[in-house]
């Protein structure tokens, strides 16, 4: 099954097919595999790192931002192009397909940006984005706290004005890319006597210097990909509150509605890629003929595949004009609770030798063991499965709301 998108953005899709074929670096492709799943266990970043260093990145990088296509999705007077949804689809389709990177700002693009936007005033906007755009700010994300969980509105770290400064105290937990980040945007509560999702604030404040510690957390896999914060008097003008003082909540309800956005007619390719490597491991190994195995394979093919249907569903409604509802939801849960089942199974599949570590320095591990310890993140990050049940049980379904459980 194909999308017909109709005969504009076909032109559009070879267009820019064109010109990824003229404009791409003939070693770029081969540097890393730039479309790898996230939930690999964090061993790429070494190799990511050094394709990130290679001249035929920093050639990509500015042949990208001559055309506009970092941050392609905001608007012309902010740099970007403006483009619609549907076009960013295929910019990422097309991006995938010849094997090369976007050059994404990371949060900064996908996150501080938009909110900025929103909510930023004139003066913020044309201060804050150009420093994105150009990469000189790396954002991580302040949002999560310990004994907190999900719930995003307890937050404890203080945010106090101080003449023409606002004063950051407090701890956060989970951050990606702290180690890469000079920015953090953090909401902090600014108004204790507030209730509770209100009094707080939306700040952008320096994640360097003295008052900025943060803590790798070694994960399942023996990766670490995050961190935990301490910031401890992080002072910023009161020019980096976005939004207004007390307001952060709305603000961060902006950021949280990009947080799913922009690769859905994609994502499938991936794991299509990781179904053939596992289908390939259960040939070597004399399982392929296993009944059980190839009725887990062909189980594995079909969700790769309903994943497919469902970016394309996405996509769908997005060319109709629709935005994106719960929809964003069942397709989080979907390829969460799919990649830590594939897990499992290619654990089953390899046997006892998944019992076994490679040797080597640290806590080596193979590509499959990789796949079952650091999948399990991803049923967590970025909303957990019962936090998606809930969104797609009350918003899709209709069902009354979970009894909550007075303090």
């Amino acid at each position: 099954m194909e999308l017909d998108l109709g005969p504009e953005i076909e032109q559009f899709r070879g267009e820019l097919r064109d010109w990824i074929a003229a404009h791409a670096p003939p070693a770029l492709a081969g540097l890393v595999d730039w479309g790898s799943a996230m939930t690999t266990g964090g061993y790429r970043a070494q190799g990511l790192a050094q394709a990130l260093a290679h001249p035929a990145y920093a050639e990509w990088e500015r042949a990208l931002a001559q055309a506009r296509l970092i941050c392609p999705q905001w608007p012309a007077e902010f740099g970007g192009q403006g483009m619609d949804a549907v076009r960013l689809a295929v910019l990422n389709e097309e991006f995938h397909r010849a094997g090369v990177p976007r050059v994404i700002r990371g949060m900064g693009e996908a996150l501080v940006g938009p909110s900025v936007i929103v909510h930023g005033t004139q003066e913020q906007r044309e201060y804050f984005l150009p420093r994105i755009l150009s990469g000189q700010d790396v954002y991580c994300q302040g949002f999560s706290e310990p004994e907190h969980g999900s719930d995003l509105a307890a937050v404890e770290t203080r945010g106090e004005v101080d003449g023409d400064e606002i004063v950051v105290t407090g701890q956060k937990l989970w951050t990606s890319g702290a180690a890469r980040a000079t920015m953090m945007f953090v909401l902090c509560r600014t108004d204790p006597r507030a209730p509770k999702h209100e009094g707080l604030s939306y700040v952008l404040i320096p994640f360097t210097g003295p008052q900025v510690q943060y803590r790798p957390i070694r994960q399942l896999s023996g990766a670490a990909e995050f961190a935990e914060d301490f910031l401890d008097g992080v002072r910023a003008p009161l020019f980096n509150v976005i939004g207004g003082l007390n307001n952060g909540w709305r603000v961060a309800m902006t950021t949280l509605g990009h947080e799913r956005g922009g690769s859905a007619t994609v994502q499938h390719l991936r794991y299509e890629r990781e179904f053939w490597d596992l289908a390939e491991t259960a040939r070597k190994r004399g399982r392929i003929d296993d009944p059980l195995v190839r009725q887990q394979l062909a189980q594995a093919y079909t969700r790769v595949q309903l994943m497919r249907f469902n970016g394309l569903r996405t996509l769908a409604q997005v060319a109709s004009g629709r935005p994106p509802g719960p929809e964003a939801s069942i397709t989080k849960l979907f390829w969460s609770e799919y990649h830590k089942w594939l897990g499992e199974i290619a654990m089953g599949i390899i046997g006892a030798d998944g019992l076994l570590r490679p040797d080597g320095d640290g806590y080596p591990t193979s590509d499959w063991q990789n796949v079952f310890l650091s999948s399990k993140a991803g049923t967590i990050y970025s909303g957990t499965s019962e936090i998606q049940r809930g969104i797609i049980g009350e918003r899709a379904l209709g069902l009354p709301k979970e009894p909550r459980v007075a303090n």
